[in-house]
């Protein structure tokens, strides 16, 4: 297992999907992870340290395991199956490890509001994971590419994420 860090959400261009990127904590291997338009806008919301004027469910989940006396240990992105990843939550209550099987989208959610470190399967690293290095990488093509999508990431809102969902819906009733 290696640890892995929220490198951002991004929208996957061809299909409007959005993405969660998740990088290794101590390499330049990422793993990118398609999502939906609530779980992005759900980890988008904590990442830019916003609070909805209710709980959402990940907000309220949260609240109920803390309720309960249960933490998140930590989430594991642990297998690749017919390009469905699949996740764990470990949660820690009295004294004990309870093992909970999620979505990663829901997991990392839920690690983003409890401070939880993520982790994923070396398999699904070696099958999935992008590596950026050797001397094929043209390192400032690198950094520009760095920097858009950072700047992307600076002006993105959880709002951009309902707005595609909302289109979407749309389009499906103008077919039927």
């Amino acid at each position: 297992m290696q640890e892995m860090l929220i490198y951002g959400v991004s929208f996957d261009l061809v299909g409007k999907q959005p993405i969660v990127l998740l990088k290794t904590a101590d390499g330049n291997k990422f793993l990118p992870i398609w999502i939906g338009h609530p779980e992005a806008a759900a980890i988008l919301m904590k990442l830019q340290s916003q609070a909805p004027p209710r709980p959402m469910t990940h907000d309220l989940l949260s609240d109920m395991l803390d309720q309960l006396g249960a933490q998140i240990v930590r989430i594991t992105v642990t297998e690749l199956r017919e390009n469905t990843f699949y996740a764990q939550i470990t949660l820690q209550q009295d004294g004990g490890e309870i093992e909970i099987d999620s979505r990663p989208s829901d997991a990392i959610a839920l690690a983003i509001r409890a401070e939880a470190p993520i982790f994923a399967a070396d398999r699904v690293i070696e099958e999935s994971a992008i590596e950026f290095e050797g001397e094929e990488i043209d390192q400032d093509r690198l950094d520009e590419e760095v920097a858009k999508f950072r700047n992307f990431l600076d002006e993105v809102t959880p709002e951009d994420f309902a707005g595609v969902e909302e289109e979407e819906e749309d389009e499906e009733e103008e077919e039927d």
